[in-house]
């Protein structure tokens, strides 16, 4: 019997801890009627409940995802939650884009300059998690190609727009585990070394350091860049991890107990992109809606710009 009311009584308190992770959750920021988002990975995850959230706030929110299938019906469920609005406010588009392949970001790009008058925000979400060792259609390492070099091409095609929509938001989305990686610029597509752990910390720093050396350039143009780690998520980003069956029921407790919804994880791109807060907030690091300090290696500012310049020529803006 003591067996059975322990557990009870730990499942009372971990629900209660939940409850009131739950609400001291930070409001929303005001509308965002009349203002264009683009979220990159918005069908699943982070990335998903951010385009809910958003919508909800009446932005015009743009998916970008890999399988548009996938993403027409993820928007559909969204729309579903969300209500329609009897003003027509707030819009869902899908549109196709894959991160792995340099020609689909260029495509993407080429047709919301074409369609779209005003680019408000861009939320730089998708992310893959310590895949076995693949390249993109590019023969860039699927790590650093999908979480760094597409983002990079994507926000350097959509420049021109986010400054004529100014003031606007770029947001980047890293990962705590950037503590954990070193840019080897030797190596920087693991054709000597890969591990799966490493390269996605390298990615990670990669994104920060991109975030900080964009802001820089950016100085004067109304246009802010900040980065943000969400914090220990429930989502499909770890489907490449491998855990013992055997395991799986205590992690699956340990995860719920313990890990974020994604709509706990994405409370801090939502404020960035929404917040009266950080208007004019640019080159800074943030956790749980608040600025955090970073490592010295991801304020390394000649590293930073080192990278820029080699992620120019890879991805193809010079040559």
């Amino acid at each position: 019997a003591a067996l059975p009311a322990l557990a009870l009584g730990a499942g009372l308190l971990v629900a209660a801890w939940r409850w009131l992770r739950g609400a001291a959750r930070p409001g929303r920021g005001g509308s965002m009627r009349g203002k264009t988002v683009i979220i990159t990975g918005a069908n699943s995850g982070l990335g998903r409940a951010a385009a809910a959230e958003l919508l909800r706030m009446r932005a015009r929110v743009i998916m970008g995802c890999r399988d548009r299938a996938r993403a027409e019906r993820a928007a559909r469920e969204i729309r579903a939650e969300v209500g329609e609005r009897a003003d027509g406010a707030g819009e869902l588009v899908v549109r196709e884009l894959d991160l792995a392949s340099l020609r689909s970001v260029r495509a993407f790009c080429h047709r919301v300059l074409q369609e779209e008058s005003r680019l408000d925000v861009l939320i730089n979400n998708a992310g893959i998690f310590q895949c076995p060792y693949m390249k993109t259609e590019d023969g860039f390492e699927m790590q650093f190609g999908v979480n760094h070099l597409g983002h990079f091409l994507l926000t350097n095609l959509l420049l021109g727009l986010l400054k004529n929509s100014a003031p606007s938001r770029i947001i980047v989305v890293s990962s705590k585990l950037y503590k954990y990686g070193e840019i080897n610029f030797e190596d920087l597509n693991s054709e000597i070394s890969y591990n799966k752990s490493f390269c996605y910390s390298r990615s990670k720093l990669a994104n920060i350091l991109f975030a900080r050396e964009l802001a820089r350039r950016l100085e004067g143009t109304g246009v802010t860049v900040n980065s943000l780690h969400p914090g220990i998520v429930r989502t499909n980003l770890g489907r490449h991890v491998n855990i013992p069956l055997l395991a799986k029921p205590l992690f699956n407790l340990v995860s719920w107990a313990f890990f974020k919804t994604p709509l706990e994880g994405a409370q801090t791109s939502i404020y960035l992109a929404s917040s009266p807060d950080v208007e004019g907030v640019s080159g800074k690091y943030f956790g749980d809606c608040k600025e955090e300090e970073l490592l010295p290696k991801a304020m390394d500012d000649l590293v930073a710009r080192k990278l820029w310049d080699i992620s120019e020529v890879m991805v193809g803006l010079l040559k």
